[in-house]
């Protein structure tokens, strides 16, 4: 980390979109594998999800690599899992800049980016070369509508059809804040059509990637009830929670805190934490969570952990911190792990349930 404190004055300076674009290049190259590169192994962090062997739980959120552009070098730099996108079936450019402000004084985000995509294809055919490799890289795609689609389904069938051959699970986003309609999506009877429609639609594939929906932090008790009810029901793989939240809590004090679009980062934590301990309550423990939202330390990544997470993903910490933040927490949370006696990942998950239960 102590190097990162001298190169993010320099990406500070510079818009953040155009810093991001600095940040895929320098992993493209090979610079930031080359000093930051994995060469360590943490045997108590291997967990199993859905039948697939993770190195670690800790995983890069969607957001970072919409494009599939690096996540073989992701996961070199130790990340357990990347979750490449948003992806819309079309390419599209998404809303105007500036749509990306740094936070400062609150170590958050906020986008209005709009689903930005280079469209299925290129997705797809960037992935197949990831398999080609017979990497050992865990790639999940989070997918999209179209901003100017008339038929929301029909956007994620076509997505699924494409992406089920090369992904190894796909999230189906009904929450990102930045394109029209699509918190609509969550409605239970949008929702359960939609669920089904996806299903059938990796069926006609031959392929079987788990299916997950990415939910918003800003949904009232009953819509997240809802919500759980039809995952369980409609028998979905899992639930990523959460998405960027449109609440701006008092406690913000950067300039940008006015801006319209999705905050994450630091003032996500507590509100993402406890919808995530509501999710594995109501879904009695029944299906995978991903916890994301706010992680920037071992104990958030642990605190996710116990409150009901299998897997957790980080996206504004590395972007605040860099790099470095990735062996800081896998390290910090086996040591919490074995601290408080698990000797797997997998026994802490719903650890605070399961203490409250027994008391």
């Amino acid at each position: 980390m102590s190097l990162y404190r001298f190169v993010w004055p320099l990406l500070a300076s510079l818009e953040p979109e155009t810093a991001h674009s600095a940040a895929i290049l320098a992993l493209k190259s090979g610079i930031i594998g080359a000093l930051y590169g994995r060469g360590y192994d943490l045997s108590v962090l291997r967990t199993e999800v859905w039948g697939r062997s993770f190195p670690n739980p800790v995983g890069l959120a969607a957001g970072f690599d919409k494009n599939a552009e690096v996540p073989l070098q992701a996961h070199a730099l130790g990340f357990g899992f990347v979750e490449v996108g948003g992806v819309t079936p079309m390419p599209q450019p998404g809303n105007p800049s500036p749509r990306l402000f740094r936070l400062m004084k609150d170590r958050a985000i906020i986008n209005r980016l709009g689903f930005n995509s280079e469209g299925l294809e290129v997705v797809r055919a960037r992935l197949a070369a990831v398999r080609a490799r017979q990497s050992q890289c865990i790639v999940g795609v989070n997918i999209g509508k179209n901003k100017d689609s008339l038929d929301a389904t029909a956007d994620y069938v076509a997505s699924v059809k494409v992406l089920a051959p090369v992904a190894d699970f796909l999230v189906i986003n009904v929450s990102s804040p930045n394109t029209p309609g699509l918190r609509a999506l969550q409605s239970v009877d949008a929702l359960v059509g939609l669920t089904r429609a996806v299903r059938e639609a990796r069926q006609a594939t031959g392929s079987a990637p788990p299916l997950l929906f990415k939910i918003a932090p800003d949904l009232d008790v009953a819509d997240v009830t809802d919500i759980c009810r039809v995952a369980v029901a409609e028998r979905m793989d899992g639930i990523v929670v959460s998405n960027t939240t449109v609440a701006r809590p008092s406690s913000l004090q950067s300039q940008h805190r006015g801006e319209m679009g999705g905050l994450s980062g630091a003032p996500l934590f507590n509100t993402s934490t406890q919808l995530l301990r509501g999710v594995y309550a109501l879904t009695e423990g029944k299906l995978p969570l991903i916890g994301v939202g706010g992680i920037a330390s071992a104990e958030q990544a642990y605190a996710k952990i116990r409150a009901g997470a299998s897997l957790v993903q980080l996206y504004t910490a590395f972007v605040f911190q860099g790099p470095g933040v990735i062996r800081e927490i896998t390290q910090g949370l086996a040591a919490l792990l074995q601290r408080d006696g698990f000797s797997s990942v997998v026994q802490a998950v719903g650890a605070d349930h399961h203490a409250e239960g027994s008391r």
